[in-house]
């Protein structure tokens, strides 16, 4: 996210605006590392887990590859601009879809995520 799009306002300026939120008490890592400890449906993760973990790329499960075609213009334009042009043009559609929902074109129908992948099997 763009910076322009960031505001920062203090806490009393939010609580002014009717904000609900609640500064927390500030603990400090031990009081953290207790607490997580202490709670029973979430223990904190071992070494050994961690060790085992991979990070996994949601931007293949939750979008939908399409085939588009688009004006030459369109795409020279975004490409010129640099790499994961993709990405650009679908913050742009998006922005659109918000702004047209806004405006009372329609709630955002449902999305159901794309299927993942399925596990590719061991070569032989």
């Amino acid at each position: 996210m763009k910076r322009k799009h960031i505001t920062s306002i203090s806490v009393e300026e939010a609580f002014r605006n009717g904000s609900t939120w609640v500064p927390t008490d500030n603990p400090s890592e031990e009081e953290i590392e207790a607490r997580a400890a202490s709670d029973p449906d979430n223990p904190p993760l071992t070494d050994e887990e961690l060790a085992t973990m991979r990070r996994v790329n949601l931007g293949s499960i939750l979008k939908k590859p399409i085939y588009i075609r688009l004006d030459p213009e369109i795409v020279l334009f975004f490409k010129w601009q640099g790499g994961r042009y993709q990405s650009r043009i679908n913050a742009v559609l998006k922005e659109h879809v918000r702004n047209a929902i806004k405006s009372g074109v329609g709630p955002l129908p449902e999305v159901t995520p794309a299927r993942p992948a399925r596990p590719r099997r061991p070569k032989s």
